[in-house]
């Protein structure tokens, strides 16, 4: 995806193929949306689909527990987002507002694999600014005197719930797992002109209608906490390997990445930054380290359960 903010650092650091010449921002790794399809790249089922798998193989390749949940589409969205620039400044609509405002709600958290020196994000809003100060300072074009601004180091991560105010700073190359969601809302874009060389379109009636104003100064979780996010909607935790271990939760499947070095899984060894999913109904799949130890993020959903004729997400979640 072509951004204003984006660069080439997913070409230089992770060997990733992208269009010549131009500033790539995001490269959408798992998706399954009607404009935009991953496709399985080698075994039996090549060429297909996440969505055909999600539609039709849902038991052998996710796990007998999602046989009930309602999602027609599978219901993540995982990228690799280069923040050459900074972002500009955001926020998703909470379930609620986003039928209210026609778009999609999205709760999403972001694992730092790559932070130049002194890089920072910005997330939630100063402690005790409120939404008139807010709304003056968006006026006097001051928004950044809100922001709770945050150093980040590589190997930190945040949770962004849906409703936080958000932007990504200049530096950052972020692995952002989402709600399989395409709505943002700009709110702020610094004065800065789009590819096009004209002021990039700002979302402020929606803006303000989705902004969590009782959100004050969240924490990114260090480098050495376990668990990157654990909510609702996914959980994605890190898996140290020196040896060969099973990732994936009994009976389920597991979306897997390498945020340092080579690690194998089956016949297949993939490189840093390169996604994988192992299959539910696959036996004997454990991942390893192809030379030196590494750390690999491991992301699943929670379990789908039937309750009074009603389907609903049931969190629980095993850790790895």
């Amino acid at each position: 995806m072509e951004r204003v903010w984006g660069g080439r650092h997913l070409e230089t650091l992770h060997g990733k193929m992208l269009p010549p010449g131009v500033p790539v921002g995001e490269l959408w790794e798992v998706v399954d949306r009607a404009d935009a399809q991953s496709i399985v790249a080698t075994g039996a089922l090549e060429g297909v689909s996440l969505h055909e798998l999600w539609a039709s193989h849902r038991v052998d390749i996710f796990g007998k527990d999602y046989v009930a949940s309602p999602a027609v589409r599978f219901p993540l969205l995982v990228k690799l987002l280069d923040a050459t620039d900074k972002l500009s400044v955001q926020v998703h609509p909470p379930q609620g507002k986003a039928v209210e405002l026609g778009g999609e709600p999205k709760t999403e958290a972001w694992y730092f694999l790559e932070c130049l020196p002194e890089a920072s994000i910005y997330a939630g809003l100063k402690r005790g600014v409120t939404r008139p100060e807010f709304e003056a300072l968006l006026g006097s074009g001051g928004v950044e005197g809100a922001l709770h601004e945050i150093p980040v180091a590589t190997g930190e991560s945040i949770f962004i719930p849906s409703g936080r105010l958000h932007a990504i700073g200049a530096g950052n190359v972020i692995i952002e797992i989402q709600q399989n969601s395409d709505t943002t809302y700009r709110v702020f874009d610094w004065n800065r002109k789009g590819l096009d060389g004209k002021p990039r379109d700002l979302h402020i009636r929606e803006s303000m209608a989705s902004i969590d104003f009782e959100d004050f100064e969240p924490e990114v979780a260090r480098a050495s906490e376990p668990v990157v996010a654990d909510c609702e909607f996914f959980r994605v935790e890190k898996a140290l390997l020196d040896a060969s271990r099973e990732v994936r939760p009994a009976g389920r499947f597991a979306l897997c990445v390498s945020t340092d070095f080579e690690v194998g899984c089956g016949s297949r060894v993939f490189a840093r930054g390169q996604f994988f999913l192992i299959p539910a109904g696959a036996e004997g799949l454990q991942v390893r380290p192809a030379g030196r130890p590494a750390t690999v993020l491991v992301c699943t959903l929670p379990q789908c359960r039937i309750i009074k004729s009603e389907q609903v997400m049931i969190p629980t979640f095993p850790s790895i």
